[in-house]
């Protein structure tokens, strides 16, 4: 850990949609969770998160998120309505909205560590809900920015 945050910044293909991800943790110590699903496998997505961390998604056009479930339906994985790219998925729990960002989404070197394997499909979903309440972003925002 560091002692101050540092703000990972990535976007949609188009631009239409914005995530800020900011973190003590020191970029290399974190190792994208390559999900096996096959909707995840076919968006090549691998997630990071931090629950000390801060998670924004931000759209620049009103209705630019969509958003997509499966499996258990739980959780909502969000999507550019435009270009199409997975930028992350969030589960709304009573004590906030908890969320993860697609790593493939950042912006630059990032200097991430190596992707792992994660296999959310092996698990129950009350499992999935507390391994998503215990690593996940708790109190994500979601922002409208522009028209």
């Amino acid at each position: 850990m560091t002692d101050q945050m540092t703000t990972m910044r990535g976007s949609c293909h188009c631009g239409k949609l914005n995530i800020e991800f900011s973190t003590a943790k020191h970029p290399a110590d974190f190792h994208p969770r390559a999900c096996d699903c096959s909707f995840c496998r076919k968006h090549g997505a691998a997630y990071i998160s931090d629950p000390d961390g801060k998670l924004t998604f931000a759209q620049n056009h009103v209705g630019a998120i969509r958003e997509y479930r499966q499996g258990s339906q739980a959780a909502r994985l969000l999507l550019c309505g435009a270009c199409g790219v997975l930028m992350g998925v969030v589960y709304d729990h009573s004590s906030g909205t908890y969320g993860a960002v697609n790593a493939g989404c950042l912006d630059g070197e990032t200097g991430l560590g190596d992707a792992v394997a994660a296999s959310p499909q092996l698990l129950t979903e009350d499992e999935k809900i507390s391994r998503w309440l215990t690593l996940w972003v708790p109190n994500v925002a979601m922002v409208t920015r522009g028209v």
